[in-house]
């Protein structure tokens, strides 16, 4: 320590033992600040403060609370539950609105009754498993890691599954510090406990143990996926009342879709019923009174209305499982390549494919187990024994195509799948194993607080989407910015380890300025991540 305290006491470019980076650029980015991730267009429908741009985003739905404002000031859409709003320079606007969830088994019993001759919703069954959550968040500030930013409340929406569980929006329940969950009707609020969170999928387990509270619930049933103009009704409790509202739409779309939250790509439903702040976690049901999916964002565009967003009924059904199995959530795995389309005839004909289809393997993950099988040049043209065309899609019922990422989703990590590529003109099949993707700028931290390491007044963590956020990506640099949106991870655990900030002392004179800076190497040792730093330092 004394060692290293004597070379920061001299500000000398030659001979320093910590060796930086510098990023410093003032070329401004598509990316804006804002408390969560830019990970794509969409963000979470909680009710909250106005937004600071017009754009079109996706947005969540949950509503939030800050003390000392006024009811109508909840009224926006913040991403992903934040405090803040990520003011993007596009013109859309995606938001979240809400999924719901059921028992394990994912059977239910939905009454036939729970519709009267009339179609009166008034009081069908189902209605009475959808309540509203209160939950008070306390976000950690990444800048000053050591601390966590000012307390806040939102509500939202959620439902009943069975088994004394419910299903919300992870976004809803995001840096929870209570949930309180009150049911239609009740002037009880039950505390709840988060069993899981799934980050990608946007869905989160609750659980409450009064007795009192499961008192002549019934859990809600799931189905099966709409088709086309199917109609949907959208039950929870948005911004403009404290009761429960409904609205009805009809089904619009059905593809693999951006998750705002998670920056993910799994498989949604458009819809044009509207979702509101609050509508988050909040149940879509059929005309039959099962439950197709969860509310969780919407898209707002000044080209563009009435389009909202439900999590279906797979990839709930895959999230529970996948609890089940494990007894934690482990995330959705992906397949560890950057693809490209081969739309084109004379790229096939150059890479020997004979037919319309396929797709070209422009990168493999190092972290990947599709390195030990794939190559750069590879061409894909079938998974587990699906034909993958030359846009990179693949047949879905009977009549339609989806992106082939949508095979991919429905796999669990460790599974093992077949693939059909072609390399160098030759045909053959390779096997690989399916793990989660391992970000090297990663999107949430896991367990809510970023680690840092503060040695003479430099205070050191590790660079992540929120911190980019927080600080905004033109104080972050360019290319430090470039690094963290196309590098990719050597190995499990790398970390882009930052000089944060210097807090000024005597034995730091000459680096005050310094800040936002990769750290290459300590002492000539490269950094893998900050615990290799810490263990270096000691």
């Amino acid at each position: 320590m004394a060692a290293m305290a004597a070379v920061l006491a001299s500000p000398s470019c030659s001979s320093p033992s910590l060796s930086c980076q510098s990023s410093c650029s003032s070329r401004r980015s598509i990316f804006a600040c804002s408390h969560r991730p830019p990970r794509s267009r969409k963000k979470s429908l909680r009710k909250g403060p106005p937004a600071r741009k017009n754009g079109d985003e996706f947005k969540g739905v949950s509503q939030k609370r800050f003390p000392g404002r006024g009811k109508d000031e909840r009224a926006y859409l913040p991403p992903d539950g934040s405090r803040g709003e990520a003011g993007w320079s596009q013109s859309m606007v995606f938001g979240s609105a809400g999924l719901q969830k059921k028992d394990k088994d994912l059977v239910y019993d939905l009454r036939e009754q729970q519709f009267d001759d009339t179609g009166n919703l008034q009081d069908a069954a189902f209605l009475n498993a959808v309540v509203k959550v209160y939950c008070t968040h306390t976000a950690p500030d990444y800048s000053l890691p050591w601390q966590k930013q000012r307390q806040y409340t939102s509500t939202a929406s959620a439902f009943m599954i069975g088994d004394g569980k419910l299903l919300t929006n992870a976004h809803c329940v995001e840096h929870d510090t209570q949930v309180k969950l009150k049911r239609r009707g009740d002037n009880t609020k039950f505390v709840a406990k988060v069993l899981a969170r799934g980050i990608e999928c946007d869905i989160a387990l609750l659980s409450v143990e009064s007795e009192e509270f499961w008192r002549g619930a019934e859990p809600l049933c799931f189905g099966r996926l709409p088709c086309l103009q199917d109609s949907v009704t959208v039950v929870g409790y948005p911004l403009g009342g404290d009761t429960i509202s409904v609205t009805k739409g009809v089904v619009s779309r059905i593809e693999v879709t951006s998750y705002a939250h998670g920056a993910s790509d799994l498989l949604g439903i458009q819809i044009d019923a509207a979702i509101n702040p609050g509508n988050s976690g909040g149940p879509a049901f059929n005309d039959r009174g099962e439950c197709i999916g969860v509310a969780f964002q919407v898209f707002r565009s000044e080209e563009a209305e009435n389009i909202g967003y439900v999590i279906p009924t797979t990839v709930v059904s895959h999230f529970l499982n996948d609890y089940e199995r494990n007894g934690k959530y482990t995330g959705f795995p992906c397949l560890g390549v950057l693809l490209q389309k081969l739309e084109n005839p004379a790229l096939r004909a150059c890479l020997r494919v004979p037919s319309n289809e396929g797709v070209l393997v422009r990168r493999v993950e190092p972290t990947s187990a599709a390195g030990n099988v794939l190559k750069e040049g590879d061409v894909i043209v079938s998974f587990d024994g699906v034909s993958v065309g030359c846009e990179g899609t693949i047949p879905f019922r009977s009549t339609e195509r989806i992106a082939f990422r949508y095979l991919i989703s429905q796999k669990f990590s460790g599974d093992v799948s077949e693939l059909g590529i072609i390399r160098e003109g030759s045909s053959m099949k390779v096997k690989t194993v399916l793990r989660p993707r391992v970000h090297l700028v990663p999107y949430h931290i896991e367990g809510g607080q970023p680690s840092y390491l503060i040695i003479a007044g430099l205070v050191f963590t590790p660079l992540s989407e929120p911190l980019i956020d927080e600080e905004c990506e033109d104080s972050i640099g360019l290319k430090l910015l470039a690094k963290a949106r196309y590098s990719l991870a050597r190995f499990k655990g790398e970390e882009i380890v930052i000089l944060s900030q210097v807090l000024a002392n005597e034995v730091n004179i000459g680096y005050e300025d310094m800040g936002n800076q990769q750290v290459l190497k300590f002492n000539g040792t490269p950094i893998k991540n900050i615990r290799h730093l810490a263990h270096l330092v000691d």
